[in-house]
């Protein structure tokens, strides 16, 4: 596909830095004006999210009503660096799929934010709170508004900062600030592919603005190309929590709840897609590194929905579902243009239900008494009417049923893995059975059967301001799906490199053999769910210990942990100390020694200068007596 310049910006168009600059300019005052802030702070970072949602909202209509070769635009800001043949600018890129993320983060952001006013009602730090939310927001809209990567790199170490304050914000428990250390440092691993792969096309192409670098892209060498889309995909596996670099995402619900939706469904998680996405020229000269897009997110897929079933923490049973679900997303991305639109049809969706689960969660641990262990709970569906209305919903997307918002995103990508290799598809299909098992589990043991919680308990419905965020993500996880369904592929095409003739026309209700497999396996991971949690049976509030293999990984998130300290942690702590041990004794002793060995000689020759005139006559006799009779001894020989 020929590759087009984005158009310069104008009308409404050129505004739209405001995107970034209002919720980084509410960040600013948030933590800059003190106590003072405290008892309106929260309402000002809400009406900030809401400003940039509005003004998505109005760049997106225009875009609508433009021709398809006016909706790229770009918005030139200043220079930001010129050394010798490189000049980088700072500047904006709107186009088809920008608009999208950039509608899903304000969006369900905007909610995330009413949500918390109720959420984090009673902290002292709620100020606070908000600003870090608005900084995650701000990082996250500039990582998908950059015209070129090293911008985009700017707002991609800006969300792993917003992601370390937030998930840490509770410090004065330890879990809280380990995990939020083990994120921030999982993620410079992954931030070393995007700065290698940056250095990559600085190199080749003398500029890292997605016009040049798709441009150029064909003119890579295999070598360079499987390289760059390696390094690409490093840096997607650290945001995105996919194999090998996940290990950071389970402990990130130490954070407050609403952090882990919105890292969840509209922020974090979701950059690592966009990247591959966005990246689409490198990956289109480059089968080795598009397969290995293919094999790391269907290895996720299976390794989320295996750690959901083990998980009796409701927010980490969740956390496994992300893992899973991004999985599914990098699956299809690693297809090519055929997989491209579903990617990110699946991530808009996802957004919508995943944020719902979450904001439900939230809403069960407010009415517990912030109990996360679901074996402490059964039967909350009757005290928690709304919000076992809106989880249900949630429930019945993400596990595929007919006419919800998952059906129709996550089957396409069921189907076009089974289109692209038959034991991808398999996979695919198989983690589908196993997130129906996992979340009705989930389901039947919170809202049904019998109750398990302590006399001292009381669980209630939230207040309105929390439940009215999970209505609305509750309706749009319903006709989400539907509403995209026939229109996305279309939209997308022009900014993921797809022809218009590989467009996805989708029916109301698939017919084909996948389709009709998919439900049925579905199906029998529900009835499965249901009998091992049936409402009649009692469950115990404590997880009974088990020898079961399969149940021990999952427990202990198959041993990544482990892996990552056995492999990583403690060989690399045995290099430091062989390197501190080399650099003390033998760089430092080889120095310090020869400062020694001068300054003991120096001690020695003072000793000869006495200042004494007789000492001085005796040297030079002794000197020339032994002149002599070096002088004899030279003739005699």
């Amino acid at each position: 596909m020929e590759v087009v310049a984005p158009a310069p910006a104008e009308g409404v168009f050129s505004l739209a830095w405001l995107l970034i600059a209002v919720p980084l300019v509410s960040a600013a005052i948030l933590l800059l004006i003190g106590r003072v802030g405290d008892a309106w702070g929260h309402f000002l970072g809400t009406l900030a999210a809401l400003a940039s949602f509005a003004l998505a909202l109005v760049l997106f209509v225009q875009m609508l009503g433009s021709e398809e070769s006016a909706r790229s635009v770009q918005v030139p800001l200043w220079d930001w660096i010129t050394s010798g043949p490189w000049t980088i600018s700072i500047g904006l890129q709107l186009d088809q799929l920008s608009i999208l993320f950039t509608l899903l983060i304000t969006g369900v952001g905007s909610l995330i934010h009413i949500y918390s006013i109720g959420y984090m009602a009673h902290d002292d730090r709620r100020r606070r709170f908000f600003a870090f939310l608005n900084l995650f927001v701000a990082a996250m809209l500039l990582l998908v508004l950059a015209d070129n990567y090293l911008v985009l790199f700017v707002g991609w170490e800006g969300v792993g900062l917003a992601s370390y304050l937030l998930i840490g914000f509770w410090q004065h428990k330890p879990s809280a600030a380990t995990a939020a250390k083990k994120a921030f440092v999982v993620n410079r691993v992954g931030d070393m592919g995007m700065i290698l792969a940056i250095s990559l096309m600085l190199a080749a192409f003398g500029s890292s603005s997605f016009t040049d670098v798709n441009a150029g892209a064909a003119s890579m060498s295999p070598t360079v190309a499987t390289a760059m889309g390696l390094l690409l995909l490093l840096g997607a596996c650290g945001k995105s929590a996919q194999l090998p670099l996940q290990s950071w995402l389970l402990d990130a619900m130490e954070g407050p709840t609403p952090v882990s939706a919105l890292i969840h469904a509209a922020t974090m998680v979701t950059a690592g897609v966009y990247l591959v996405v966005r990246s689409h020229a490198v990956y289109a000269t480059t089968e080795f590194a598009s397969t290995a897009v293919v094999v790391i997110g269907t290895l996720t897929l299976l390794a989320g929905a295996w750690i959901g079933c083990a998980k009796d923490d409701i927010k980490k049973v969740l956390a496994g579902s992300t893992m899973s679900q991004i999985g599914y997303m990098m699956l299809a991305a690693g297809i090519g243009p055929a997989g491209y639109a579903f990617a990110i049809f699946h991530l808009v969706t996802h957004g919508f239900f995943k944020a719902n689960m979450f904001l439900g969660a939230g809403s069960v641990m407010h009415g517990m008494n912030d109990d996360v262990n679901m074996r402490h709970y059964g039967g909350l569906g009757k005290y928690m009417p709304i919000t076992f209305a809106t989880f249900a919903v949630g429930y019945l997307a993400i596990i595929g049923f007919p006419f919800f918002a998952g059906y129709y995103s996550k089957d396409h990508i069921i189907e076009a893995a089974f289109a692209h290799n038959q034991v991808v598809g398999a996979l695919a299909l198989v983690g589908a059975g196993v997130t129906a098992f996992y979340m009705t589990r989930l389901v039947m043991m919170t809202f049904l059967g019998k109750k398990r919680w302590e006399d001292e308990v009381h669980p209630h419905e939230s207040p309105a301001v929390m439940t009215i965020p999970l209505i609305v993500l509750g309706l749009a996880s319903v006709v989400g799906g539907l509403l995209l369904n026939s229109w996305i592929g279309g939209w997308l095409a022009p900014a993921v490199g797809a022809e218009h003739g590989e467009e996805h026309h989708a029916a109301i209700f698939a017919t084909s053999p996948v389709a009709f497999a998919t439900l049925g396996v579905v199906a029998v991971g529900v009835v499965i769910g249901f009998l091992a949690n049936r409402p009649g049976k009692d469950l115990p509030k404590v997880a009974p210990d088990t020898r079961n293999p399969l149940v021990l990984a999952g427990r202990n998130d198959l041993f990544g942990d482990a892996f990552n300290e056995t492999v990583l942690m403690r060989p690399g702590q045995a290099l430091t100390r062989a390197v501190a041990t080399t650099d003390h004794h033998g760089v430092d002793g080889a120095v310090n020694g020869t400062a020694q060995l001068v300054g003991g000689l120096s001690v020695q020759l003072r000793k000869l200068q006495n200042g004494f005139v007789r000492s001085y006559a005796l040297m030079m006799v002794v000197g020339t007596a032994l002149l002599g009779a070096v002088l004899v001894l030279s003739q005699l020989g």
